[in-house]
């Protein structure tokens, strides 16, 4: 019934699960998606018509070694492998893992890499691997293949573990993840991998550096018209280094920078990031007592494209780490203020028994963080920065003014309900009275929010408004990714048990009368003069 009234396609594999990589392709038409021992090409039309799909199993070996290993490192089913404190239990993937069941191939990353090929990689039954799919150039093409003779070790591209995350990008050939590279998911590096440059990571095993991070999203964005100057900007969340000692373990949500054509340094940093900066985003309510409620579980990113490829807004989700006040929130951020940040000043400390302050002394030249390009200097390569600079930036990766959200406070929030945002879509609609972004928000009881932020006496101010709350996974298993057809006006969502679709809006829901139609203020829908439609700009109202 729900199926017929949303427009609700569904598609699951018998023998598989976890459908937590998604691909939308507009040009081909389809969406592809990584899934337990599976790659699949589904039509964006229509995803429960016309699959194809590889079975991409581990090795026999690897599946026998992992499952040998497995039984000094899996106390019981339901644990982790390692040490089980070390990961909270929120953060682990809402699959049924049995012993055996982890000693699977899990796709974790799919991108396009060019024309003919995707780039896809999976936990292998912890042995981490990836390969070249070939998906064929046009829609007309059936091509779906493996190519057999370019598999490659996934090592620093895919997380071992099924539970933990992984998030990346692929641009110009170049792969950059933030990942776990060992098997107990302790070394976590933001890794460069594949194209011509070489590869560079993170410094090891320095808590300044990162602290048992939890990447969320990975995007490129270009700073100005030189492509020297790109960076690329890691969101994560991990256990914050600036809390005061004895007030136990804090979660914080980062943004993290580097250069695209950082080459690392020359004598120290060799083969290491050497423009890799980091803020804190905040994302908190003001209390009327003055203190504030901190939203810190970064849980999802999204960047809206706006006409200036370099200032897209960045739309993120969170959830409170605190047991007292439960709640979600959605915040958005500026490429400004994110910039700014980077521009201010940096955090220091003397030493182990003081506190953290704004750095006072001179900052060497060229400032750290900056790339090496023509716009600012003479520095041909990051191999050519003085030691000075490369040793400040070694020991200051933090910055010392956080990120605060557009308008100081989040954008929605849901606070006493009885599901956690999880992933989130925007899309941007031209409406008869101006342009709204509609949010798409998943949540751990597998439904989606649809809300659109609305003018409130002036478009200075937005307010949100809760459009529908939409049950799309009938098990409530939490919606793990979301891809949003803009084109196509649909909406995609997998989770552990399977995949869905449904159109951005049914206007046709909204009754048979005009005044229902406007009343439901959803920027998607108007009222043609006989039924309540699709809203189509340069048409008469």
């Amino acid at each position: 019934e729900l199926q017929a009234r949303h427009g609700l396609r569904l598609f699951s594999l018998e023998r598989s699960c976890c459908y937590d990589a998604l691909l939308l392709d507009e040009e081909r038409g389809r969406l592809f998606a990584g899934a337990q021992n599976h790659l699949l090409s589904l039509a964006l039309d229509d995803i429960s018509q016309r699959d194809r799909k590889i079975y991409w199993p581990a090795p026999v070996e690897w599946r026998e070694e992992c499952n040998w290993a497995g039984k000094d490192i899996t106390v019981s089913a339901g644990s982790v492998v390692g040490n089980a404190r070390d990961l909270p239990q929120h953060h682990l993937t809402p699959c049924a893992f049995h012993p055996q069941a982890e000693c699977m191939n899990f796709v974790k990353i799919l991108h396009p890499y060019n024309r003919t090929h995707l780039y896809a990689c999976g936990t292998g039954a912890f042995h981490p691997v990836c390969a070249f799919v070939e998906a064929g150039q046009h829609a007309e093409e059936p091509t779906f293949k493996l190519d057999p003779n370019r598999i490659e070790d996934g090592k620093g591209k895919s997380p071992y573990d099924p539970r933990h995350t992984a998030a990346s990008v692929l641009v110009g050939e170049e792969l950059y993840s933030g990942v776990a590279t060992d098997l107990m998911g302790r070394d976590f590096t933001i890794f460069r991998s594949l194209g011509r440059r070489p590869s560079i990571r993170t410094e090891q095993h320095d808590s300044r550096w990162l602290n048992e991070p939890k990447f969320v999203a990975v995007f490129w964005v270009p700073e100005s018209e030189d492509p020297d100057d790109d960076k690329i900007y890691f969101f994560f969340r991990e256990t914050a280094v600036e809390r005061q000692q004895g007030l136990g373990k804090t979660s914080f949500a980062r943004i993290g920078q580097i250069c695209r054509n950082d080459m690392g340094g020359q004598r120290s940093l060799v083969n290491k990031w050497t423009t890799f900066l980091k803020a804190r985003l905040v994302c908190a309510v003001p209390g009327p007592d003055g203190a504030e409620t901190h939203f810190d579980e970064l849980r999802d990113v999204f960047l809206l494209q706006t006409r200036d490829k370099r200032n897209p807004l960045v739309y993120a989700i969170f959830s409170t780490s605190s047991s007292v006040f439960q709640g979600s929130a959605v915040c958005i951020y500026t490429m400004e203020d994110i910039r700014r940040a980077f521009l201010g000043p940096f955090a220091h400390k003397e030493g182990p028994n003081y506190q953290w302050v704004s750095y006072q002394g001179r900052v060497p030249y060229p400032r750290p963080g900056m790339c090496p390009s023509k716009t600012f200097g003479t520095f041909g390569s990051t191999k050519d920065f003085p030691d000075e600079v490369i040793q400040f930036a070694r020991h200051h990766p933090l910055m010392y003014n956080p990120v605060l959200p557009h308008s100081q406070r989040p954008l929605f929030l849901q606070a006493a309900v009885p599901y956690t945002f999880t992933r989130i879509a925007v899309d941007r609609v031209t409406a008869a009275d101006g342009h709204y972004d509609v949010l798409f928000i998943g949540t751990d009881v597998g439904t989606v929010l649809k809300v659109v932020s609305v003018p409130k006496e002036s478009w200075h101010r937005m307010e949100p408004l809760l459009l529908e709350e939409l049950q799309v996974f009938q098990d409530a298993s939490p919606i793990t990714s979301l891809q949003l057809s803009s084109k196509r006006h649909q909406l995609y969502a997998g989770s552990a048990t399977g995949l869905a679709q449904l159109p951005l809006h049914r206007c046709s829901a909204y009754g048979k009368a005009c005044a229902e139609c406007c009343l439901a203020r959803d920027p998607y829908c108007a009222w043609d003069g006989t039924i309540c439609t699709r809203y189509v700009p340069n048409t008469k109202r």
